[in-house]
């Protein structure tokens, strides 16, 4: 099964790496755990940032002092610039294979003011723009003939090394969940597209359960390299019952943030790392917490808002024309992820990454809302262009017949002693309340002493169901055994930064120090162990 270009990720950056490949020329081929439409791009609702020029207060310098500003000294300068130069180009292209966004009386695409941005520069289509973005990139593969094969759950990459000693990715193993057999994609490139881990933190986050960081994992095995895998971003605002998301846009277009005594504590417009803190300290302190939109009008919210009052009433039971939605801050974002370079190349050479799995640096300790729809557009481009670029002279030279994992053979040995769904909630606890929005140095080191006691456990977890076809005890399983690799990494950086920087918040040392953490850190496998560096 040979393409030229492998995507393994069917969301937003998959969708646009894929176009871009099939634009360049490149026989593409899309990998899909579940299906495009129930991607995490559908869940980005607040908008995609450009500094364009129908808003008069805004401009591109703008745009990258915001982002620079938000990720606290650890983002490359370079690629900011690249992303935010970007941006008008971005959407304007957007808008011209027909994402349908919001428009002002004067047929001008539509901005709000997110989080952290000193204009209003989020290009919206009401409060569903992941989602309308992402059915309109889906509409365009399926246009242009681009293969997309659904319930393909990615095992390993296949890596082999160059007579100069080189490793080089040569193609992917699969579980067909249809089928339980495993499969063989042979392809000049691939490119990571497999979206963040957010989900090791369980019920305390708003993704979707499938955001178990299966490309990440499997990419350190395969010898690249993860940097700031600490940092993991907490949306203020999730619905306190369910951690369901309420979107930026609703304070963005003025909703207040309350006390139980009905006060206001914080600029709800502070950069995400902010906000978040000033409601988990007002939560510890025996307060509630209220997003309160009423004063917006039913017209208003029913127009620009719906989701959001669909989402409360649903899953709350709140109808926030009339009452306040109760809220608290969970996971959200993973800053960290696939180290790449600026051409969106990991450290194996053909394979590329991009998305949240991918770590471009633009980012830095706390991500500006609005910049991650736009960075799957403008770094999708760039990797899907260079990976089909790459594939036109790639040789490999190898029989992949012969490169089968023995991931599911192992798996076959391991027992049931053990309930790993047991152990995936404790995870999820413990990270929510050790690895969270406040972090100490004591805590850390506990959570990680848990994590390898329940890793050297890892044999006696193994699925009850032995069946094949449609085994989703077994894809959950190896998901698990994904998160759980990640844990140790994160837990191992979250400890070895010893100040606080954007989201990463230690309670024992709140000085962000850039004389020795103006750095990124860097994770490693080598020799079947992890390792964490830090580089400039």
């Amino acid at each position: 099964m040979k393409s030229d270009v492998l995507v393994i990720g069917a969301g937003g950056a998959g969708l646009v790496a894929a176009l871009k490949a099939h634009e360049a020329g490149a026989k593409v081929r899309v990998l899909c755990k579940e299906y495009p439409t129930r991607s995490q791009t559908s869940m980005a609702q607040g908008g995609i940032n450009a500094a364009l020029a129908n808003v008069s207060e805004d401009s591109v310098e703008a745009h990258v002092q915001n982002t620079l500003k938000s990720a606290h000294g650890i983002a490359n300068e370079e690629a900011v610039r690249l992303l935010c130069e970007s941006a008008p180009e971005a959407v304007a292209w957007l808008d011209s294979i027909g994402v349908c966004f919001s428009r002002t009386k004067d047929a001008k695409i539509a901005q709000r003011t997110l989080g952290g941005a000193s204009a209003p520069r989020a290009c919206y289509a009401q409060d569903y723009t992941g989602l309308k973005i992402l059915h309109t990139l889906y509409d365009r593969c399926l246009a242009c003939g681009v293969e997309i094969l659904n319930e393909r759950y990615l095992l390993d990459f296949i890596t082999n090394t160059s007579q100069t000693q080189e490793v080089f990715v040569s193609g992917a193993s699969v579980l067909n969940i249809r089928t339980g057999e495993v499969e063989i994609y042979e392809s000049a490139s691939v490119i990571v597209a497999t979206g963040g881990y957010s989900r090791i933190y369980e019920k305390h986050s708003t993704n979707a359960t499938g955001s178990t960081g299966d490309g990440i994992a499997a990419a350190v095995r395969g010898g690249a390299r993860l940097s700031d895998m600490e940092f993991i971003q907490f949306h203020p605002t999730a619905l306190k019952g369910s951690s369901i998301l309420i979107s930026e846009s609703a304070r963005g277009a003025g909703g207040y943030l309350l006390n139980s005594k009905g006060e206001r504590f914080t600029n709800e417009l502070a950069p995400r790392d902010e906000v978040a803190r000033a409601i988990n300290d007002e939560m510890q302190k025996g307060e509630e917490v209220f997003l309160d939109i009423r004063h917006l009008g039913e017209e208003f919210i029913d127009e620009e808002l719906p989701q959001e009052r669909k989402l409360a009433k649903l899953y709350e039971n709140i109808d926030p024309v009339y009452e306040l939605i109760p809220v608290k801050p969970v996971a959200h974002y993973t800053m960290g992820g696939i180290e790449v370079g600026i051409d969106s190349q990991t450290k194996v050479r053909g394979l590329y990454a991009v998305g949240e799995c991918a770590n471009h640096r633009v980012h830095g300790a706390n991500r500006l809302g609005g910049n991650s729809l736009l960075e799957l557009i403008v770094f999708g481009k760039q990797a899907g262009e260079n990976a089909a670029k790459y594939s036109k002279n790639f040789k490999p030279g190898t029989d992949l017949t012969l490169q089968t994992t023995d991931l599911l053979a192992e798996i076959q040995e391991f027992t049931d002693e053990i309930n790993f769904y047991e152990k995936r909630e404790f995870i999820g606890n413990l990270f929510y309340e050790k690895v969270g929005i406040t972090r100490e140095g004591k805590g850390l080191e506990s959570a990680l002493e848990e994590v390898i006691t329940i890793h050297k456990e890892l044999a006696l977890m193994g699925p009850k169901d032995k069946s094949k076809i449609y085994n989703t005890n077994l894809v959950e399983f190896i998901e698990f055994k994904n998160t759980l690799e990640l844990a140790e990494i994160i837990l191992t950086c979250a400890i070895k930064r010893a100040e606080s920087r954007g989201a990463h918040f230690r309670s024992d040392n709140r000085v962000q120090n850039d004389e020795l953490y103006k750095v990124h850190s860097i994770a490693y496998k080598e020799d079947n162990a992890y390792g964490v560096k830090y580089e400039d």
